[in-house]
């Protein structure tokens, strides 16, 4: 079957199913074959398990087990973000091609990997007529990269028939190596919560006029000196409990200079808050909320002064601070009251969910221990969001990893160019499904 794996990913990756905030733009067509594709794909998985659609393509699979005690909810999702068409891929983005023992393609990563790997899995299983000790729902997002509402509608189906999972998974970590400077093993990282996505808009009004005659303090030049300030002003650093333990956790694998300081996290944590913020932006990420200016748009003309400049800014909101806190900082920092900051979407961070001495955890960590035995495995803050975030309404346990080996350059090219996924670490992924769902009690 995972030969057959690999070709289902490929032909799936080669549908661009790419999402748009703007619903004109996308393209249902490549929706309805990626569907259509699934289904040819893993027949069995289609004939057994019960089918509801979620929105325009979202799906929610139901496969009964032996008990509905406690039902689990795997997750992925079969939308994509757009390509950069002047980023320089080795590969087309949309051919899969398999070169050098790795599928190449938007989505092989996030999150069609994933996908097919859970699929896989369960037809496997099927194939093998086992039945789950408990309950399994699949539940495939059609629109997590604009932050749909396909997941939030799969959460009201699940409350409907009164469905209250013991854990979910979703994507997020995964078992990545070269994560911490002078960590030579692997750390399989599981998210135990989430950042929160906010996106706030900066903008500042004026007159205008003809470029020949520009005045001084005009919409661009506040704007760009408000960006400079907040560029200049980071958040509060903070070390949540599960950065914490991830850091105990790598003290006996770190440097021996290291090691001391990472053991001792809790009595140490602000200078281990300097340190990781010290070692890079991906570490630093880890420590605090952070902002990021994303969007700017000014005069629509060369020789027109704008009368109106807007720069958008993407939040991420660090457990233990909130959307106000954000507003707040920004406020401060920007020290103009004639920039107007607007919240145009909020999102707290996400609850944390239990993992010391966790039935739940315990299963997702020994599963782990089983398939990946040269990984160090610990909790983690996921910086960025998951469709996972929503199903926090309906279960205390949402966790977020993805069972799959990643370098360094693979994990920068999830949302750039050259994404890729080994085939023999694709392999180990299905692996890692299916021996998660035999193990459940």
């Amino acid at each position: 079957m995972t030969d057959g794996a690999v070709a289902a990913l490929q032909a799936l990756v080669r549908i661009p199913t790419v999402s748009y905030a703007e619903v004109e733009r996308i393209d249902v067509g490549a929706f309805d074959a990626f569907v259509d594709e699934l289904g040819r794909r893993f027949p069995l998985l289609h004939r057994h398990l019960e089918l509801t659609r979620i929105r325009s393509h979202g799906l929610l699979f139901h496969w009964r087990g032996r008990s509905a005690d406690r039902p689990v909810v795997l997750m992925a999702h079969l939308d994509v973000v757009p390509v950069d068409e002047d980023a320089p891929w080795q590969h087309p983005p949309f051919s899969a091609d398999l070169v050098g023992g790795a599928i190449w393609g938007r989505g092989t990563l996030d999150d069609k990997g994933c996908l097919v790997g859970i699929c896989a899995a369960v037809e496997q299983l099927l194939a093998d007529d086992v039945t789950p000790a408990q309950d399994v729902w699949l539940s495939f997002g059609c629109d997590e990269e604009v932050s749909g509402q396909a997941a939030s509608d799969a959460v009201a189906e699940l409350e409907r028939r009164g469905v209250q999972p013991w854990f979910v998974l979703d994507e997020g970590g995964a078992v990545a190596h070269q994560a911490f400077p002078g960590v030579d093993p692997p750390v399989a990282v599981i998210g135990v919560t989430e950042k929160g996505t906010t996106d706030l808009r900066l903008s500042v009004e004026g007159r205008g006029g003809h470029a020949s005659t520009p005045a001084r303090n005009g919409p661009t030049a506040r704007l760009g000196r408000a960006i400079v300030r907040l560029d200049r002003t980071p958040f509060p650093p903070s070390t949540p409990a599960p950065t914490l333990e991830l850091m105990r956790r790598l003290a006996p694998h770190a440097p021996t200079v290291l090691g001391p300081l990472l053991a001792r996290a809790d009595r140490l944590q602000p200078l281990l808050t300097r340190a990781l913020i010290a070692a890079g932006p991906e570490s630093a990420a880890m420590t605090r909320t952070t902002a990021a200016v994303t969007t700017l748009s000014g005069s629509p003309a060369h020789n027109v002064i704008a009368s109106n400049a807007t720069a958008g800014v993407n939040v991420r909101v660090m457990v233990g601070d909130s959307v106000a806190d954000v507003v707040e900082h920004v406020r401060k920092a920007i020290r103009d009251d004639q920039v107007r900051v607007e919240v145009v979407t909020a999102g707290e961070a996400s609850p944390v969910s239990p993992y010391d001495g966790d039935e739940a955890f315990a299963l997702l960590e020994s599963t782990v221990d089983e398939l990946f035995p040269d990984a160090v495995v610990s909790p983690y803050v996921m910086m960025a969001a998951t469709d996972g975030r929503f199903f926090t309404r309906i279960c205390d346990r949402v966790y977020r990893f993805a069972p799959y080996r990643m370098t360094k350059a693979q994990r920068e090219a999830i949302h750039s160019y050259d994404e890729h996924l080994r085939v023999d670490d694709f392999q180990a992924g299905i692996a890692w499904y299916r021996r998660l769902i035999e193990k459940l009690p």
